[in-house]
Order: structure tokens, then C-alpha cells, then sequence
């Protein structure tokens, strides 16, 4: 992998984890977010822009020239539009990452959609936080 990433939503809790590995690693990241405040580490190889998900156009010229972008996009757990913004801006960042040449999109979350036995995937089994299930179910609707 070319040693140059955009990661939207670097400043959540997947995407700060993901923002560190990749600066531990030596890659030069863009973090793309909605409030660069969050973003509280200095490096040389970190770069903060905020950017607007929804806007579809301008995300498009935000990933320009990046090969590699990792999204790590939650609106939010405490959002209560959580479901509806998931699946209204996911799409959007799909679109604009083809739309701008990327080669490779990573996009990290929605492990409660993952398979724990034949048929029954992790939201089904009554056993996540009702609080997480909006934000669970659209991811899993996006994806499959």
C-alpha cells in the first residue's frame, strides 16, 4: 500500500485508532472530519481538514490524488438520526471515492453484522445495546 492515506472520521473511536497505527506505521495521513478540534496529536506526517461527508462534490475533491482512503464514518452513537445519516452519506462517500479515481476504499465498522453462527448475524441475538442498533442495522443494510 502507497504510504499516503485519507481517513475519514479519524477523530472517532475507531478512526483515532486507526489514525495512530498509521502514523506508528510512518504513513502521511489526511485526516478527514467534521470537527478537526478532536484531532489533539501533532505530527509531521498528519495533516487535519474538515470535510462534510454529505457534500458529495466537495468530498469527491477532498480525495483527489489519494489512492488509499480508510473511512471510519459514524455520525455519531448519540446521534438519534444515526440510521438515516449512515445510510443517506455512505453511499456518498462511495460515490465520491470513484468519482475522485481512488483505487482502494477500506471502510472499517459493523462488526454487530458479522455472521456468529450459520444465519444468525450479531444483531440478532437481542444481545447488543438497544442504544447501538440503529447505527448497527444501517451499516448492515449499506453493506449488504
Amino acid at each position: 500500500m502507497d504510504k499516503k492515506v485519507a481517513l475519514i472520521g479519524a477523530s472517532g473511536f475507531v478512526g483515532s485508532a486507526i489514525l495512530n497505527e498509521l502514523l506508528n506505521r510512518g504513513y502521511q495521513v489526511e485526516a478527514l472530519v467534521n470537527h478537526p478540534d478532536k484531532i489533539k496529536i501533532t505530527n509531521p506526517n498528519l495533516t487535519v481538514k474538515k470535510v462534510d461527508v454529505s457534500n458529495e462534490k466537495s468530498l469527491e475533491n477532498d480525495l483527489k490524488g489519494f489512492d488509499n482512503v480508510i473511512s471510519a464514518y459514524n455520525p455519531g452513537w448519540a446521534n438519534p438520526n444515526i440510521y438515516e445519516e449512515t445510510l443517506t452519506n455512505y453511499p456518498k462517500i462511495l460515490e465520491a471515492a470513484k468519482k475522485a479515481g481512488v483505487k482502494r476504499l477500506l471502510i472499517v465498522g459493523g462488526a454487530g453484522t458479522l455472521f456468529v453462527k450459520p444465519g444468525v448475524r450479531l444483531v440478532d441475538t437481542g444481545t447488543l445495546p438497544a442504544e447501538w442498533l440503529p447505527g448497527v442495522k444501517s451499516l448492515g443494510e449499506f453493506y449488504l
